[in-house]
C-alpha cells in the first residue's frame, strides 16, 4: 500500500472520528438541555449523572425585596449554563470549620438526574441543608451519588440564614416575621412543582429531607398544613427534635431589636429601611455577635403564618400533613458541641464535671451526675456529651426527644425509627481530644461522598465497613423516595415504629433493632422532665 494511501486513509479516519466526536458533544449538549419555566438550562453530564446547578429559584433577595417573601425570578430566553453552583447565602465562618459568605444573591438550587431514565417519571428528592439557620448551602452536597444509586432526581436548596432569614422585627410585616427562609424552601418546593418534570422526576412523588436546621425546617413545613400542602409526599428527618419549642414573636423580636440597634438602626420608625441599607456582611457578623453562645438564636418563629403551631401541638391533634416519615438521628449528637467547647478552650475536667451538668440541667444535676458517673466514661468530656446527647432542655439534638416526634406522629402516620451509631464515623471536627463516636452530621459522608462542610469537599473516604453501611444506608433511604417503605437488600427489615424497642440502629455488620428508650435512659429524662417527653 502506498504512503498516500496509507495518509488517505488515516486522514479519512480522523474526520470521521472528529465529526463523531463533535455529533457525540452535541448529542449530550442536547441531552442536557432543560426547558424550565424561567427558560432554558444547560446542565452537563459526569459519572452516569446530568446535573444542573445553580439555578434562580427566585429573584436575588436584595433591595427592597430583602425582608419580604421571594419575588419570581425574572426569566431568560438563551440557554443558561449551569455548570457552577451559585453563592451560599449570607453567613460567618463558625467553629473555625465552615466557610463564610458576604453574598445575597443566593437563591439557587441544584438537580442531578440519573443518565439513563426509565419509561416513567422518577420520584424526587428535596435536600434542606442543615447549620443551625445561619449557616451551610447546598453546594456542599454532592448529589451524584445518591442519584445514581437511588435512580432518583435530587435537589438541594440554598436559602436565606441568620438574620436575613430568620430574624423577628416589629418593623417586619406580620404574617411571615423572622420565617424568610422558610418561604424560600417553600417557593423552591413550588419551583420543582413547576419544572421538575422536564427533568425527569415526578412531582407526585416528591420526598422532603434535611439533617439538623434541614431536618428541623421538614418538621415546620409538616406542621403548616395550608402553607404546605401539595408541595411534598414524604418526609426524612435527620437529627431534629420537632417537638422542641420555637419562640414566640414576643419572645423572639428581642433578638431583633438587639442586632438593630448594635447596627444603629434603634429608631423603630427608620428601622426597616435602615437595615436594608447595611451590608449583607454587617448584618451576618452583627447576628452572631448578638447570638452568642446561644445555637438556636435565629431558629424560626412560631405563631405566624408561616409557622402557625408549635409541633407538639400539631403531632398531638393531628393538625399537620400526613405521610410517611423517615425519623431518627445519632448516636452521640451533642458529644460534637463539646467538642467545640473543649476546642474553643472550655476544657471539660473531672474537677467541673459537677459543675457543667449544673449549668445545663440545674436542680436535677446530681440525679443526672449519678446515672452518668465518671467512673463509667473514658473521659469528663465523654461522659457530659453521652448526658447531652441523651437528652438536654431546650435543645432537639438528643434521642430521647427524637423518640417524642416518633411516639406522638405514629398515631397519624408510619413512622420509621432509626439511629446511626456508627462510632468509626470520619471525624467532623479537627478536634479529636477525647472520644467522637457517631456525632452530630456524622452521617452526611454516608450519603454525600466526601463531606467536610467545605466546598472543596475534602473529607476522608469511607473505611470499608463504614461504606458498606452507607450503601445499606443509601438503599434504605432510596426505596424510601420510591414506595414510602425502607428497605435493602440483604439488610434487616424495617418496621414502622411502634415502641422504644423498635428503632432500627444502623451499624456496620450488625443493623438491627434494638430498645432506644433503655439504652438512652429515656424514662429517668421522662421522669425528670415530663413535660418536654
Amino acid at each position: 500500500m502506498s504512503l498516500m494511501r496509507h495518509f488517505t486513509q488515516g486522514l479519512g479516519l480522523a474526520v470521521a472520528v472528529l465529526v463523531w466526536t463533535f455529533a457525540g458533544a452535541a448529542s449530550a449538549a442536547r441531552a442536557s438541555l432543560v426547558m424550565t419555566a424561567s427558560g432554558p438550562v444547560q446542565g452537563f453530564a459526569h459519572d452516569g449523572v446530568r446535573e444542573y446547578r445553580g439555578i434562580p429559584y427566585a429573584a436575588a433577595p436584595v433591595g427592597n425585596l430583602r425582608f419580604e417573601l421571594p419575588a419570581p425570578v425574572q426569566p431568560w430566553t438563551a440557554a443558561r449554563k449551569a455548570t457552577a453552583y451559585g453563592s451560599p447565602c449570607a453567613q460567618v465562618a463558625r467553629y473555625g470549620l465552615t466557610e463564610a459568605s458576604d453574598n445575597e444573591d443566593c437563591l439557587f438550587l441544584n438537580v442531578a438526574v440519573p443518565m439513563r431514565l426509565g419509561p416513567k417519571p422518577l420520584p424526587v428528592m428535596v435536600w434542606l441543608h442543615g447549620g443551625a439557620f445561619v449557616g451551610g448551602s447546598g453546594t456542599l452536597y454532592p448529589l451524584d451519588y445518591l442519584a445514581r444509586r437511588g435512580q432518583m432526581v435530587v435537589v438541594s436548596v440554598n436559602y436565606r440564614l441568620g438574620p436575613l432569614g430568620f430574624m423577628t422585627h416589629p418593623a417586619f410585616g406580620a404574617a411571615h416575621n423572622g420565617a424568610y427562609g422558610l418561604e424560600d424552601q417553600r417557593q423552591a418546593l413550588r419551583w420543582v412543582q413547576r419544572n421538575i418534570a422536564a427533568f425527569g422526576g415526578d412531582p407526585a412523588n416528591v420526598t422532603l429531607a434535611g439533617e439538623s436546621a434541614g431536618a428541623g425546617s421538614v418538621c415546620m413545613h409538616l406542621f403548616a398544613p395550608k402553607q404546605s400542602a401539595g408541595l411534598f409526599h414524604k418526609a426524612i428527618i435527620q437529627s431534629a427534635g420537632c417537638t422542641v419549642p420555637l419562640r414566640t414573636v414576643t419572645e423572639s423580636q428581642s433578638t431583633g431589636l438587639k442586632l438593630a440597634a448594635l447596627v444603629g438602626c434603634d429608631n423603630l420608625a427608620e428601622a426597616l429601611a435602615c437595615l436594608r441599607s447595611k451590608s449583607a456582611k454587617t448584618l451576618a457578623e452583627a447576628g452572631y455577635q448578638v447570638a452568642g453562645s446561644e445555637l438556636m438564636a435565629f431558629a424560626p418563629t412560631v405563631g405566624l403564618e408561616s409557622q402557625p403551631k408549635q409541633g407538639r401541638e400539631a403531632l398531638t391533634s393531628g393538625d399537620f400533613l400526613h405521610m410517611p416519615m423517615i425519623n431518627g438521628g445519632n448516636r452521640d449528637e451533642m458529644r460534637l458541641y463539646v467538642a467545640y467547647q473543649v476546642a474553643a478552650g472550655g476544657a471539660v475536667t473531672a474537677a467541673n464535671y459537677a459543675d457543667q451538668l449544673g449549668a445545663i440541667y440545674g436542680t436535677h444535676a446530681k440525679a443526672v451526675e449519678a446515672l452518668y458517673p465518671l467512673s463509667q466514661y473514658a473521659s469528663a468530656a465523654t461522659a457530659l456529651g453521652t448526658a447531652m446527647s441523651d437528652y438536654m432542655p431546650g435543645v432537639g439534638l438528643n434521642y430521647c426527644v427524637f423518640l417524642k416526634t416518633a411516639d406522638l406522629a405514629k398515631a397519624w402516620a408510619p413512622v420509621y425509627q432509626y439511629e446511626f451509631a456508627d462510632r468509626a464515623a470520619p471525624l467532623v471536627t479537627d478536634y479529636a481530644g477525647f472520644e467522637m463516636g457517631a456525632v452530630h452530621s456524622a452521617e452526611l459522608p454516608y450519603f454525600f461522598p466526601n463531606f467536610s462542610n467545605k466546598a472543596k469537599l475534602d473529607g476522608p473516604n469511607l473505611a470499608a465497613p463504614s461504606q458498606r453501611l452507607a450503601e445499606q444506608m443509601v438503599a434504605y433511604w432510596s426505596a424510601f423516595v420510591h414506595t414510602g417503605k425502607p428497605s435493602a437488600p440483604g439488610a434487616p427489615d424495617w418496621a414502622p415504629y411502634q415502641s422504644d424497642a423498635s428503632v432500627l440502629r444502623l451499624v456496620p455488620g450488625a443493623t438491627g433493632t434494638f430498645n432506644a428508650g433503655a439504652e438512652h435512659n429515656c424514662s429517668f429524662w421522662r421522669g425528670l422532665y415530663p413535660d418536654a417527653l
